[in-house]
């Protein structure tokens, strides 16, 4: 795929001109992306000329993607500030939850845990371990609930190598248990309820039970907490 945030702007003249420039390359009508993103030609050739202030980005995601180009968002906020704010929002959070997490007995944390276990990468946000019971518990940390989907992906593929990384530190968990944390905005609640079924299927706890787990974490567990 082309990532239109290798060589291109983030604007929607840019990426119009991406699209239309792919779909060119590769022999397509408009009709054809049309087709493929279940939106109309005009749609297509509003999304290429640009701007398209009235669209949704899932509508012109689903026309990049029909052209085989990813379109990655970027936010941007006076230069550089708001990856400072997100990355305060991220370190409060992360210390909110292993505040909790220590103050019930026998729990340690170890933040920020990075692993590369057969080409694959990655940074476990917390992983806590309870020896009296060895258990394991990975918890993924969120400000910001967009991606559903990419959320449960991530935490899913920890979850499935932490057995590996928890051996690279001398520990042989009994149990392993994955919640994912995240903050408590409106928007995130809002996500969160369009998703809840999704959701209520792959986690069986909330928040009003986490209390509980953590004082007597006798069984492998997955949660929700936001």
């Amino acid at each position: 795929m082309i990532r239109t945030d290798q060589t291109l702007p983030v604007n929607d003249m840019a990426l119009g001109g991406a699209i239309r420039a792919v779909r060119l390359r590769r022999g397509l009508r408009q009709a054809d992306p049309a087709s493929s993103a279940e939106v109309s030609r005009t749609t297509v050739s509003l999304v290429e000329r640009g701007p398209w202030p009235s669209l949704s980005i899932e509508t012109v995601r689903r026309i990049a993607k029909a052209v085989d180009v990813r379109v990655d968002v970027v936010a941007r906020w006076r230069g550089g500030d708001l990856d400072r704010l997100l990355s305060r929002r991220h370190s409060m959070l992360a210390e909110r939850f292993a505040s909790l997490l220590v103050s019930n007995s026998g729990w340690v944390v170890e933040p920020e845990v990075s692993f590369a276990i057969y080409g694959e990468r990655g940074v476990i946000d917390q992983l806590a371990w309870h020896q009296e019971t060895a258990h394991l518990l990975v918890v993924e940390l969120k400000t910001e609930f967009v991606d559903v989907n990419e959320a449960l992906g991530t935490l899913d593929r920890k979850a499935r190598l932490a057995r590996s990384i928890a051996a690279e530190r001398g520990r042989r968990p009994r149990l392993i248990s994955m919640w994912l944390i995240v903050s408590d905005t409106r928007t995130n609640r809002r996500h969160a309820a369009e998703h809840a079924t999704l959701l209520g299927s792959r986690f069986r706890l909330d928040g009003r039970q986490l209390r509980a787990f953590l004082r007597g974490p006798t069984e492998a567990t997955t949660g929700l907490l936001s």
